[in-house]
């Protein structure tokens, strides 16, 4: 990832809660293309929560998710 390439994936303070409980709080993330990840957490941390905001299943409250420089919140 250089400062003219955007992340494939990124994550900019993606907020996310259920019947007031916060799954995401504040969460940032960057992935450069062509690069392997791992979430790693115990069950019911928001890992799913997490990868649904990345594949435009859920919008978060909060926060911005953009794929490839395109904002898809």
């Amino acid at each position: 990832m250089t400062a003219e390439t955007p992340p494939a994936i990124e994550l900019r303070e993606v907020t996310k809660a259920f019947d007031g409980r916060r799954v995401l709080d504040d969460v940032s993330l960057a992935i450069s293309a062509g690069r392997g990840f791992c979430i790693l957490g115990r069950s019911g941390t928001g890992k799913s929560v997490m990868l649904k905001h990345i594949i435009g299943l859920m919008t978060p409250d909060a926060g911005r998710v953009l794929v490839e420089g395109q904002d898809i919140t």
